[in-house]
């Protein structure tokens, strides 16, 4: 038995997909039956500068059952076009080096949906079976993410692939259960898994290992100085962090300092806004590999989220709120629906606020107890480990008795 598994992005890449993708790949190689493999195919690294690390174009992990093919793509964009064209080569590269192989189940973890489309061409040349893990509701983003209305032309056209993708697929997981009214109305013969993201183990292994406990300069020791408050992911159109930054920071003025780290599309716009308005208390980084990262939320007093002001980001359940919770530290989100009902049943000492909202995000600071909690039960509940055990099962199940 040949098991395929299609990820755009796999670690060294620092990205929620490629710590997902390697999650599940390490529970399928635990529970893979003998005789069987698992061929990775996804991207070398190419979107931030310290992930240019010399990597083998092909790795096989200790054993012999999985092996890793790494592409390489046009990147170092951060627009719509560079994402076309590093994936237009990725699919490329992908029919071409699974032309002579055969297969018996693809799987594929997709976000911006065409890495699904890309996994059902594979299935089908292939007669295999299909599982599509599916991270976004990308169809339904479209008008809000492309301007000028081009979204709500271009999303009927997408409909149809998400259609193409969805439709023979033999099962199909939904990162957030906010997906199932969109795609259970759509697709009511199929059969749907909410398999989410959760905690890595570099978290839970931090956890309990006390690395997150407070330092000596914690806020208990420093009550007379700014707060510090920390903004550690992606900084996209969905997080829309140059909506809402500038002017909080403004507003909190010797109050807070604010540290972000992270890149994207969105990074440009808000330093341009923090320096149009003069804003000293914002200080802004380039991505961090995870060592530096566990750090950064050891010396943080508050830990900041945010999502932009959009319908469709209601039903989202950002992985970084797994990673936030974790630390212990108080969590700050501006966020709506699906996420601030997960919040506030899952998640003591957070406050959330209506996105784009400064009054709104200045008076949940308030209601915030500015201490270092642990969250025992929530790291027992939401192990990543776990949950991509589940996973794991549910993709086996679906050739193991073809076997």
């Amino acid at each position: 038995m040949r098991i395929l598994l299609l990820g755009f992005y796999y670690p060294p890449d620092i990205s929620a997909g490629a710590f997902r993708a390697e999650a599940l790949v390490t529970a399928l190689e635990r529970r893979l039956p003998e005789g069987c493999e698992l061929h990775v195919i996804t991207t070398m690294p190419n979107r931030h500068r310290h992930e240019k690390d010399l990597l083998s174009e092909e790795e096989a992990l200790p054993g012999g059952e999985v092996r890793i093919t790494r592409l390489l793509v046009p990147g170092g964009g951060r627009g719509m076009a560079s994402q076309v064209r590093a994936f237009a080569s990725y699919a490329h590269q992908v029919r071409k080096r699974v032309r002579d192989e055969p297969y018996d189940l693809v799987v594929s973890t997709s976000s911006r949906l065409m890495t699904a489309v890309l996994g059902a061409w594979v299935a089908r040349r292939k007669k295999a079976r299909l599982y599509q893990d599916i991270r976004d509701n990308f169809v339904e983003n479209l008008p809000f993410v492309l301007p000028g209305g081009t979204g709500r032309l271009v999303a009927p056209l997408f409909g149809m692939f998400e259609r193409w993708a969805l439709v023979r697929a033999d099962r199909i997981n939904l990162v957030s259960r906010g997906f199932e009214p969109y795609f259970r109305s759509r697709y009511p013969r199929q059969r749907f898994t909410w398999h989410t993201n959760g905690i890595d183990p570099l978290f839970v292994e931090a956890f309990e290992s006390g690395a997150f406990q407070p330092q000596a300069t914690s806020r208990e020791n420093r009550e007379d100085q700014p707060l510090r408050v920390l903004y550690a992911g992606n900084l996209g159109f969905g997080q829309g962090i140059e909506h809402i930054l500038p002017g909080l920071a403004q507003r909190l003025k010797g109050r807070a300092e604010f540290r972000v780290i992270g890149g994207g599309a969105g990074r440009e716009p808000l330093c341009s806004a923090l320096a149009e308005h003069g804003v000293g208390n914002v200080q802004v980084q380039d991505p961090v590999r995870r060592p530096a990262l566990l750090e950064a939320y050891r010396e943080a007093d508050v830990l900041f989220l945010h999502l932009n002001d959009l319908p469709s980001l209601e039903n989202v359940l950002p992985s970084k709120l797994f990673e936030y919770a974790t630390t212990g530290r108080p969590i700050w989100a501006g966020v709506a629906g699906v996420p601030a009902r997960f919040i506030e049943e899952e998640i003591d000492n957070a406050a959330c606020f209506p996105p784009c909202d400064v009054e709104g995000a200045v008076a949940a600071l308030g209601r915030l107890e500015v201490s270092s909690r642990p969250r025992p039960a929530f790291v027992a509940k939401w192990r990543r480990d776990r949950i991509m055990g589940d996973m794991a099962d549910d993709i086996l199940a679906l050739v193991k008795h073809e076997a």
